[in-house]
């Protein structure tokens, strides 16, 4: 049985996007974002709760968040979710829990984005992490 790993976020931006450059010379950019559901609780009275995630974005994607996301920025990602493991200074052992970004769309009307000025209209730019899908070692005797 197949098994499937795959995030969808659409939510706002806590923070400017912080990008770092590996020794290859590869962006990583780190993003927080917030995800609020809206409901009544038993009473009727409206109740508010955030959760907040953890998005990692690579080489282009992160160039591309850093240059047109800001804080207060609406957007979707998805991607894989992965948990990392290392020790801090002290010997602990830490975790972290983050989704891969693989694809990221801008969901701010252009006004928003761009600083004001135009009458709204959607964003609809998004973005995708280039990935290998090299298929050479694949049979050529598939069935359709």
């Amino acid at each position: 049985m197949s098994s499937l790993n795959k995030a969808m976020i659409i939510g706002r931006l806590g923070a400017d996007p912080e990008v770092r450059y590996t020794q290859s010379n590869t962006a990583v950019a780190t993003l927080s974002v917030a995800t609020t559901e809206r409901y009544k609780d038993r009473n009727g009275e409206q109740q508010e709760s955030t959760e907040w995630h953890r998005i990692v974005a690579w080489g282009r994607l992160a160039e591309i968040c850093q240059e047109y996301l800001k804080k207060g920025s609406l957007a979707y990602f998805e991607g894989p979710i992965q948990t990392r493991q290392w020790e801090d200074k002290d010997g602990q052992k830490k975790y972290t829990t983050e989704i891969k970004a693989l694809n990221m769309q801008m969901l701010d009307s252009r006004s928003d984005s761009m600083g004001g000025g135009a009458p709204s209209k959607p964003n609809n730019s998004s973005a995708t992490a280039e990935i290998d899908d090299s298929f050479d070692d694949m049979d050529d005797d598939l069935p359709f």
